[in-house]
């Protein structure tokens, strides 16, 4: 199915199936490839095979298998003659990460700080399935954050102007209808900004222990190994996944209206111009500012948990938004001279030097990427590059990737060793369950350093910076 193009490139050509109408590009290191699932590279030939699809579909190497597309991937397509899938940008929309620097140093930290910095930010954050926000949205108030995503949170008092310009999109994408998000959607979501989801989703407190370009880290705020940065993971909570389930059902006769061949029933798409294209595009960014509007809210409530702890204001600790990047999306961009509809599940945005939708102050360099690793390993910043540009619509991994399914997981690790093996290590971890250490056990996942290795050496994306962890907060 593979072919080799290089050392971190792979092909599988059109010609390996009838229905393929481009290439699939893979990208990832001979490690990465030889430890990749078969069903989630048949994954990535199904979504070649729909209309209007741009060459190529791109896999990265935190590749595993998911719904209809697999996690780990891009799939761009015509924005007149092309497709729109829920299922391929996934329940979880806008999944993403955000990173706060400090002016702290490790050092700056006792053990018991530690522990009461997870304390604190356990009681002033819900997290886990079904935990309820301090504050319940209105009809009224659901449809500002719909709209206007962390410009509405900002307007209420969580965060500030400044933070706006460090996040994709400004925080918020241009919603014209929010009649097409369901009364259940909406019912789900009022008692859930402000939360942390549950699985594979943290709030971290991290420090730097590599600086690869001392340049660029410079300008991201990151001047010192032993730097304290806040890491926070996390989507659109039960509001995002009813969006996707309602609109699976609708895109699903849809594809049957429009007369389009489905190679996996989990892609049930439209038409890009078709009504229940659009009312799903515009749904889905309701999903996206409600996300944008809840890391918002999150990080409001992480300065505050460092304020009672250090007993100093959040500003003279230099607690400021490095960046905010989705990765779970779909969204109209241009590339190559056209307007594309980019679908990225598992994948980030990489815009290289001088796009405009890179904020002004990194512009010269490129887009700060910012990379999950796996509970108890590393994580780390990258920087968008115009490779990225030109091989992969200015995108590159988003995360480790799961080596081991949750189930699997959970059957192989005890909660209360995970924590220990973590406690050993020097990191402090707290979690709605001990069932959730277990199944979010580094082991279940892949080796961050090498996915990250694979996009460096590619270009796609090249290294900044590496953090590893100090206090871990689950959902």
């Amino acid at each position: 199915m593979l072919k080799k193009i290089d050392e971190f490139r792979w092909k599988i050509p059109k010609s390996f199936r009838k229905e393929m109408k481009v290439d699939a590009i893979v990208y990832g290191s001979e490690k990465i490839i030889k430890s990749a699932e078969d069903q989630a590279f048949k994954q990535l030939t199904n979504v070649a095979c729909l209309p209007g699809v741009k060459e190529p579909v791109v896999a990265m190497p935190d590749i595993h298998w998911g719904y209809g597309l697999p996690m780990g991937a891009v799939g761009a397509f015509d924005a007149e003659k092309g497709i729109i899938s829920a299922g391929m940008t996934g329940f979880d929309i806008n999944c993403g990460v955000r990173l706060i620097k400090t002016n702290l140093r490790f050092g700056d930290v006792t053990e018991q700080q530690k522990e009461q910095l997870i304390s604190i930010m356990f009681d002033k954050i819900p997290a886990g399935v079904g935990g309820k926000a301090q504050l319940r949205l209105s009809e009224s108030q659901l449809d500002g954050v719909m709209r206007n995503g962390a410009i509405w949170a900002v307007e209420n008092g969580y965060g500030t102007k400044e933070d706006l310009l460090h996040m994709e999109e400004e925080g918020s994408m241009e919603v014209a209808d929010t009649s097409v998000v369901s009364e259940k959607a909406r019912t789900r979501g009022k008692p859930q900004l402000g939360t942390l989801g549950a699985g594979n989703h943290f709030i971290e407190i991290q420090k730097i222990d590599n600086i690869y370009d001392e340049q660029v880290a410079k300008k991201f705020g990151i001047n010192n190994v032993n730097q304290i940065v806040i890491m926070v993971h996390t989507g659109s909570r039960g509001f995002g996944h009813q969006i996707a389930t309602d609109y699976l059902q609708i895109l699903g006769k849809a594809a049957k209206k429009y007369g389009i061949w489905l190679p996996d029933p989990q892609l049930v798409c439209a038409p890009t111009t078709s009504p229940e294209g659009q009312a799903y595009y515009e749904a889905m960014k309701c999903g996206v500012n409600f996300a944008f509007a809840n890391r918002t809210m999150i990080m409001h409530w992480v300065r505050e948990s460092f304020q009672e702890v250090f007993q100093r204001d959040w500003e003279s600790m230099g607690m400021k938004l490095v960046y905010d990047v989705c990765h779970n999306i779909c969204k109209l961009e241009r590339h190559r001279g056209e307007d594309l509809y980019v679908h990225r599940k598992g994948a980030t945005r990489a815009f290289g030097p001088g796009q405009p939708a890179v904020p002004a102050l990194y512009s010269d360099v490129g887009q700060p990427v910012l990379i999950a690793g796996s509970m108890g390993t590393a994580s780390y910043i990258l920087v968008g590059t115009q490779k990225a540009m030109d091989e992969t619509y200015g995108s590159t991994c988003h995360g480790a990737g799961r080596a081991m399914s949750r189930h699997a997981a959970i059957k192989k690790f005890w909660g209360e060793k995970v924590k220990s093996s973590l406690k050993q290590k020097g990191i402090i971890s707290k979690a709605t369950h001990p069932k959730v250490l277990a199944e979010e056990a580094p082991s279940a996942y892949k080796d961050v350093d090498e996915v990250v290795r694979s996009v460096h050496e590619a270009g796609i994306s090249t290294m900044v910076a590496r953090m590893v962890p100090v206090a871990v907060m689950k959902g």
